[in-house]
């Protein structure tokens, strides 16, 4: 068995040549895409399909969306040891308002908020909007 067996194995999901193609797809980049970018990629598959395989990555913790305030959910891997934990494994994002990427920046965690007694936190992002290194020329 290889690593991308097991790996799918550890996540109780069951490897399909579908899911092995899109996992591999995004494993390739190094910027957050869209479920247009994905259907683009693979214009011959079943929109449903793709649109399903994207929700069970992200269900299992393969994949974690960003809104990075453009009103375009994108959709980046999970690095390793990820479970998308909002007390734990949260990480900043930095959309380029140039070229419109949006990037992981997995090495600056957001620290715990405390919200105050009888608020209960579903989710928290935190992006910062700017010009990408490609873009301003540094």
């Amino acid at each position: 068995m290889n690593n991308i067996e097991q790996f799918f194995e550890s996540k109780h999901i069951r490897l399909t040549a579908m899911r092995l193609l899109i996992y591999k797809f995004l494993a390739q980049k190094d910027v957050a895409v869209t479920l247009r970018d994905v259907e683009n990629a693979f214009e011959k598959a079943d929109r449903t399909t793709l649109y399903r395989t994207i929700k069970t990555f992200e269900d299992k913790a393969v994949v974690h969306q960003i809104d990075d305030g453009t009103g375009i959910t994108k959709y980046a891997l999970c690095e390793k040891g990820c479970n998308c934990d909002i007390e734990t494994d949260l990480h900043l994002h930095f959309h380029c308002n140039n070229c419109n990427e949006t990037i992981c920046l997995t090495d600056h965690k957001i620290p715990q908020i405390k919200v105050p007694e009888g608020f209960v936190s579903e989710n928290v992002n935190l992006v910062v909007k700017g010009v990408c290194d490609k873009c301003s020329g540094q």
